[in-house]
């Protein structure tokens, strides 16, 4: 937004925290006494909150300021966006109205010059055989199972697939990867080039190094934000999709596929694509209706 940036980690009391963000009664009582003078006067001119739990205190902003600081807040409510100024939904939300925005997948920092740096960060990853494939894990979620069976099947299909094309593995694995899934994937890829990051006993994260070397990317299916990463890197997209996905999450992988950002993981797909990057243009369209409602 080319604006300074007040950056607040706020949590809310019971019960706030459970009727958010439908619960304005009590004001900044809200918070625990240590965190209401971080919140409090001067007001700014923008607030962009994340989460639930953000979204009663851009609400509250809303009604503190009589409209003068403009709310911004990223991701479904549950309640009208009509109580904020710009409501930020991905498409596969179905959330609409005139002060929504809706971009086709989440908002994240990747361009040009973040995959530099990741390359410069670890430079070593460019060393490794091509093509260079990076792997990302998630977890399980409702509807979903990221379990040994499926890290097993998964494992078969980048060791059956680096048969015929060589190159290596880059695997991370994300605070929500179950143990036994990196065990599966430890003992399966012993002896391949490449890495295998499970946390911090690993080393530092080189997620941003993976994303900038690597030259093909597999995704499991269940987190929007890696498959949102990942599409902004511009090169190939897989996913490996075991069962029916839950609605939501389908419509968001049926949208990426249908822009030819998304593929099977056994399925060939260009080297390169063009990176799905719109968090500019989101900002850009902020900037808009911000200096529109400054000048009514």
């Amino acid at each position: 937004m080319g604006m300074p940036v007040r950056h607040l980690m706020l949590s809310l009391r019971a019960p706030w925290s459970w009727l958010s963000p439908r619960m304005l009664l009590g004001g900044r009582l809200a918070l625990p006494a240590s965190q209401r003078m971080a919140f409090a006067p001067p007001w700014p001119t923008v607030a962009i909150g994340c989460g639930r739990s953000a979204a009663l205190l851009t609400r509250m902003l809303h009604t503190l300021t009589e409209g003068r600081c403009h709310t911004v807040q990223i991701l479904d409510p549950r309640i009208e966006p009509t109580h904020w100024d710009t409501v930020i939904a991905p498409r596969h939300d179905g959330l609409t109205g005139a002060n929504v925005l809706n971009p086709l997948s989440s908002l994240n920092p990747i361009d040009d010059a973040w995959l530099e740096d990741g390359r410069q960060a670890s430079p070593s990853l460019g060393h490794l055989p091509r093509p260079r494939v990076g792997v990302l894990l998630g977890g399980p979620r409702t509807g979903i199972h990221i379990d040994t069976d499926y890290a097993q099947h998964l494992a078969e299909r980048l060791l059956a697939r680096r048969q015929h094309e060589g190159g290596s593995l880059l695997v991370l694995t994300s605070r929500r990867t179950p143990a036994a899934v990196a065990d599966v994937m430890r003992t399966a890829l012993r002896g391949i080039p490449g890495l295998l990051w499970t946390g911090p006993d690993d080393g530092n994260n080189p997620y941003p190094g993976v994303l900038g070397w690597a030259d093909r990317l597999v995704v499991t299916p269940d987190s929007v934000n890696m498959l949102s990463e990942a599409c902004a890197v511009g090169c190939a997209v897989h996913t490996f999709v075991v069962g029916e996905l839950p609605a939501k999450l389908a419509r968001f992988h049926h949208s990426l596929r249908k822009a030819d950002l998304l593929h099977d993981v056994d399925d060939d797909a260009p080297a390169k694509q063009a990176p799905l990057r719109e968090t500019e243009a989101i900002a850009e369209a902020l900037r808009s209706r911000i200096l529109a409602a400054q000048s009514m």
